[in-house]
């Protein structure tokens, strides 16, 4: 096996280049208007959590990095509010001070954040995307933007969540999961190299970089990820209250929040319901557990006599083609996602069905590894060998270590721009409010 065993998409030309990094911000900016218009603008200046922020810092927060990244990193242009920087500047102030600062009222960040994004628009027109800087190359500084707005609005779809009140928010039903009953409850992963990671995917991530091979030995991991109805079981069990199933940190979670079950849900009259987005509703069974921390999602796999699954493992798993013996973009192959292959782009408020999906399937036969939740796996957050930070180190570097654990496979509050087989979440192992699951693995 080479170093690389991946397929290169075609070079495309700098109008297709231009056309896809136009298409990619207007999406994101609809997405950041629904989900800014749908309240009042008291709740846009509420703190609805200290671990999150105000939606209207978002807000400004997402123009004023386009401001920085393409009107005055790639365009050269003058400051247009030089003054707002450091209010909107995330390492600067943490989330629960955020309040207190003379942020942009609701009128003005809008303003603010169209005005730089007509003035983005006429940079994309004029800019060369090929032959040029790196940070211009294939177009990559407009995907970067968008990709940046779109985790800004999975953001405020975590604070939607996290909200009290009645619902803002609508959107069909998922598809079911219909041929789930005759699936296998694992799938075999055979040992041997894989090529993790991309060094030709244009809008990668530095933490992304660079391809290289890993040696994984053989595997099972759950055909679908662990449903509400399988984690019930964990409860009623004893789950919350049997100190041998637990990290030593994440007992000392338990126990001094009295946890007893995912976050939102609660027990009334011998069932178990959840807040789902201002609406209250019955657990459902068949559904990938959502709202869970690393600690919990680690503590169910010990019960489970299995183990959560490495980030290698997980990639392998997903990208993995045991015939052609290379590594595709996605489960399914290289074509982008589509509403058939994953659940997506907040398409749908919830996940679908345990073994949705059938056209997302690996060629292994594992489904749901792309949408629907993102999945904890064992990994502490750490470079990949030839890592080099770009274009700034606060993107992922100095989040590298054993602080963080690795989230792999986005949700269904994840845009398609912001998902492959390639992409890393990382976040602390007690985060809760996150759309986050997980499903389990076992050496052979």
């Amino acid at each position: 096996m080479t170093d690389s065993p991946t397929t290169p998409a075609p070079a495309p030309d700098a109008e297709a280049l231009r056309k896809r990094a136009l298409t990619a911000l207007l999406t994101a900016r609809e997405r950041t208007t629904l989900l800014t218009d749908s309240v009042d603008d008291h709740e846009l200046i509420s703190q609805h959590s200290p671990l999150m922020s105000p939606l209207v810092w978002d807000l400004a927060h997402i123009g004023n990095q386009e401001e920085l990244w393409l009107l005055r990193g790639v365009a050269g242009r003058e400051a247009m509010r030089p003054e707002i920087d450091g209010l909107y500047d995330a390492f600067e102030h943490p989330r629960a001070s955020r309040p207190s600062l003379p942020l942009l009222p609701p009128a003005e960040a809008r303003s603010y954040a169209a005005e730089v994004r007509d003035r983005a628009l006429d940079v994309l027109d004029s800019t060369a995307l090929t032959g040029g800087r790196p940070l211009v190359e294939a177009g990559f500084a407009f995907g970067m933007i968008a990709q940046h707005e779109q985790q800004h609005d999975e953001t405020m779809l975590i604070t939607h969540q996290l909200r009290s009140g009645p619902a803002a928010l609508t959107a069909p039903e998922p598809p079911r999961a219909t041929d789930a009953a005759g699936l296998p409850a694992e799938v075999l992963v055979p040992g041997g190299r894989f090529t993790m990671g991309t060094s030709t995917e244009p809008w990668a991530l530095d933490n992304e970089r660079p391809a290289h091979v890993r040696e994984v030995p053989g595997f099972f991991i759950d055909t679908a990820p662990v449903t509400c109805g399988a984690y019930e079981r964990f409860i009623e069990d004893g789950g919350y209250t049997e100190r041998r199933w637990w990290a030593p940190e994440g007992w000392a979670m338990v126990r001094r929040h009295e946890l007893t079950a995912p976050l939102f849900w609660h027990r009334d009259a011998g069932q178990w319901l959840r807040r789902r987005f201002g609406v209250t509703e019955p657990v459902p069974a068949d559904e990938p557990v959502l709202h869970v921390s690393w600690y919990e999602a680690d503590a169910y796999a010990r019960w489970a006599g299995r183990r959560l699954p490495s980030e290698a493992e997980w990639e392998k798993a997903a990208r993995h083609d045991p015939v052609s013996e290379r590594s595709r973009r996605y489960p399914w192959g290289d074509d982008d996602p589509s509403p058939e292959r994953a659940n997506l782009g907040q398409r749908h408020l919830r996940p679908a069905p345990a073994g949705a999906y059938p056209a997302g399937r690996s060629p292994l036969g594992v489904r749901q590894l792309i949408g629907d939740v993102w999945e904890w796996t064992s990994s502490d957050f750490l470079p990949y060998p030839g890592f080099a930070p770009f274009p700034y180190r606060e993107y992922s570097e100095v989040f590298f270590g054993p602080d963080h654990k690795v989230l792999r496979g986005g949700s269904f509050a994840v845009d398609a721009v912001a998902c492959r087989g390639t992409f890393r979440n990382w976040d602390l192992p007690v985060r809760r409010q996150i759309f986050s699951g997980f499903r389990t693995a076992r050496g052979l």
